[in-house]
């Protein structure tokens, strides 16, 4: 299933709408916010101008067809250029790109709200990566002025010191130094307040005292190797706890600083708050994993969630997915307009919020109309098929929306299996298969998956990739089944059969691929072949037999019945064979010739002019117009086996079945038809068929299907 996304207007239409004055005052809301947040050397008018310029940047890059964000990663990176690289500077932007652009601008839906996202979320990237190599390049520079400081102490002792003592303490990042004990013998007055501890207090401390429950494994495995003198240097994210019980999170640079023997002496400790950065990323994340709509989780943390649930479960744990689309949610949609759309899905995400909370569940939305609600550790499909009850039960109460009062349904997927062996991608293949399923099977319902419908249905797909290639490979030939007058016993006719001899399957008959062949559109190649082929064996048993020959009945599907050039098909396959267009009759279903009641009958009739004969098959299984029938240029009705059972035996005849054949034998005759019965397998079908009336009848009785070699020794032997 594919789901919905909200339409977002071309860039050619939007850039009419965003006028230089939409830009100017989004510009001039952007500086006073940022006026402030940090040092820069520059006016307010400056400043107004230079984001002015990065306002184009954005605006051209939001309305770029195709939508690229790049420009806006450029943008984070000149906020830093510029001296805007505070925490709150970036919080700021971002929060003004968020709640004020799409307003500024005069554009709204939620495929805008899209790219204002992935605007943000490059604008982040470029501002992070530039903030990051200013904090490098200055902690590069403090490192340096450490070493420098240690190689001068003997040329300049003096001079070294005031610098390294000037560094150490104005220095806006934190410094710490210990010995290889790990005991703490100097801070800065940086890293005191990042910690929130007197320097006194950090000096009778070792480094093993500043564990945090959350420190990796591995950060102390590095810090045992710096130690040891096998690593000069490691950087690490790491958490603190102040004394006040919060906790401050850092980026930290621990490096060694050997003596002149090479023997490690002490260890240095460069420490950047990093809290607000940290919390910014996070708010971004949750941002980048939830719907903007809705604000349930979105596909990315859905995936994410059954990703981790994949990887880490318990033995024989299972795991359930409930998917679902609503019904007539796009006629909603596109009737009452894309605002109603997106108030009526907030209010579908509310209700499945309500209906189906739980910790061990998560209503995701999958985008357009499509929703998700995956159960770990589901107690078996029981419990899936009640949360997918409970999802339609919840949906049943009319939506009051924009004074609207809404109705609708969903169809639901269920997949509902232990995770042992299988795979995320499994999982929603499946869920998706069955969310089709539950739609064909008529809305408003949940479907269960199940392997052998899903292996058929992929067993029809191969059939039906492959039908194309076998045409042209010749693996499609034709039986043929003897027409037999009952009173004479003569061959009168042969209906062509196609069948398909798959170099996988073997022999396939015509119910296992007719269909498919209509579905695709091939139908009318494969129709043209069969015809061709049957019109060149009947121009045979014309040439062999004269006017004993029988006429060939070759099947009309109903795709090939409304195709525009059928008639030029019939008429060029008869002049290339040589077949009189008297010995043809094409046979149509009862349903699709009466199908033509409200549609040209031109092509029937061009043929019955011809002298192509028409017959009705299959006559009596569905609904007939018999007052729009005698109009119809029909030349013969064959009467549907089913009718057949009941005259199977001479001495039990049913007098219900008999009546009917009787009744349509009548009519037909009436309408100036001819009769052929179908499904005769008995001599006493035969013969009361016959005293019925009935001109021709076909079966096993008479012969089965086969090569045109053994028809012509029937006709034969029938002469």
């Amino acid at each position: 299933m594919t789901g919905w996304t909200a339409p977002v207007p071309s860039a050619q239409d939007s850039t009419a709408e965003v006028t230089r004055g939409d830009r100017q005052h989004f510009a001039a809301v952007w500086a006073q916010n940022l006026m402030g947040t940090s040092y820069v050397p520059m006016t307010s008018a400056e400043v107004e101008s230079r984001l002015a310029g990065y306002t184009d940047r954005l605006v051209d890059a939001l309305l770029s067809e195709p939508f690229d964000p790049g420009p806006a990663r450029s943008v984070g990176v000149d906020l830093v250029a510029v001296h805007f690289t505070s925490a709150e500077s970036l919080g700021r932007t971002v929060d003004l790109l968020g709640a004020e652009l799409l307003d500024a601008l005069r554009l709204g839906g939620d495929g805008w709200r899209d790219r204002v996202a992935a605007l943000q979320g490059a604008l982040c990237a470029g501002f992070l990566q530039a903030a990051r190599k200013r904090t490098l390049d200055e902690q590069e520079a403090i490192r340096q002025a450490v070493l420098d400081a240690r190689d001068a102490v003997e040329q300049a002792l003096r001079t070294s010191e005031a610098r390294f003592r000037a560094i150490f303490t104005e220095a806006a990042m934190g410094i710490g130094i210990a010995d290889m004990t790990g005991h703490v013998l100097e801070v800065n007055d940086s890293l005191r307040r990042i910690l929130d501890r007197p320097a006194e207090d950090l000096r009778r401390m070792t480094v093993h005292e500043m564990v945090h429950p959350t420190d990796d494994a591995g950060l102390w495995r590095m810090y045992e190797e710096l130690v040891r003198g096998e690593r000069d240097q490691y950087r690490v994210e790491k958490q603190f706890h102040r004394p006040d019980g919060s906790t401050v999170w850092t980026e930290m640079i621990v490096s060694l600083v050997r003596a002149e023997d090479g023997m490690p002496q002490f260890q240095v400790y460069m420490v950047e708050d990093v809290t607000e950065r940290k919390r910014l990323q996070e708010r971004l994340r949750h941002q980048a994993m939830h719907d903007p709509l809705t604000t349930l989780p979105n596909r990315a943390l859905f995936l994410e969630r059954l990703s981790e649930v994949m990887h880490d479960h318990a033995p024989d744990e299972r795991i359930a997915l409930c998917y679902m689309d609503l019904d007539g949610f796009k006629v909603i949609n596109d009737s009452l307009g894309h605002h109603v759309g997106d108030d009526l899905l907030l209010a579908v995400g509310q209700r499945l919020e309500r209906a189906v909370r739980g910790d061990d569940r998560l209503v995701a939305r999958m985008g357009g109309d499509e929703f998700v609600i995956l159960i770990q550790g589901s107690p078996g499909t029981e419990h899936a098929i009640e949360v997918a009850d409970t999802v339609l039960g919840a949906l049943r109460a009319p939506f009051r929306i924009g004074g609207h009062e809404l109705s609708v349904s969903a169809s639901i997927g269920i997949v509902d299996r232990p995770l042992d062996g299988q795979s995320a991608a499994a999982l929603m293949r499946d869920a998706d298969v069955t969310l089709y399923w539950a739609k064909a099977d008529g809305k408003n319902r949940w479907a269960l998956y199940d392997h052998e419908r899903n292996a058929s249905e992929v067993a029809q797909f191969r059939l039906s990739a492959k039908m194309p290639a076998a045409l042209e490979a010749g693996e499609f030939y034709v039986d043929y089944q003897p027409l037999m007058g009952l009173r004479e016993q003569t061959v009168v006719g042969a209906e062509a059969l196609v069948r398909w001899w798959h170099p996988e399957f073997g022999r396939l008959g015509p119910d296992k691929f007719i269909g498919l062949a209509e579905e695709t559109g091939l139908i009318v190649a494969l129709g043209r072949w069969v015809l061709r082929q049957a019109c060149l064996q009947a121009k045979r048993w014309q040439d062999e037999f004269g006017n004993r020959a029988p006429f060939i009945s070759v099947n009309l599907a109903v795709r090939q019945s409304r195709d525009p050039g059928l008639v030029a098909d019939v008429e060029a396959i008869l002049a290339e064979t040589g077949l009189a267009p008297t010995q043809l009759q094409l046979e149509l279903t009862e349903s699709a010739i009466m199908g033509t009641a409200d549609e040209p009958l031109d092509a029937l009739r061009a043929l019955s002019r011809m002298g192509v004969r028409i017959a009705i098959d299959d006559f009596g299984t569905g609904y007939s117009n018999l007052a729009y029938l005698r109009h119809l240029p029909v030349h013969e009705l064959k009467i549907a086996g089913s009718f057949m059972e009941g005259l199977r035996d001479a001495e039990r005849a049913d007098p219900v079945d008999a009546r009917i054949v009787g009744t349509l034998v009548e009519l037909a005759h009436a309408l100036g038809l001819t009769v052929t019965a179908e499904g005769v397998e008995t001599f006493a079908q035969a013969r009361r068929l016959a005293d019925i009336g009935c001109e021709t009848g076909q079966g096993y009785f008479f012969a089965k299907p086969g090569p045109p070699e053994d028809l012509r020794d029937f006709i034969t032997a029938h002469l």
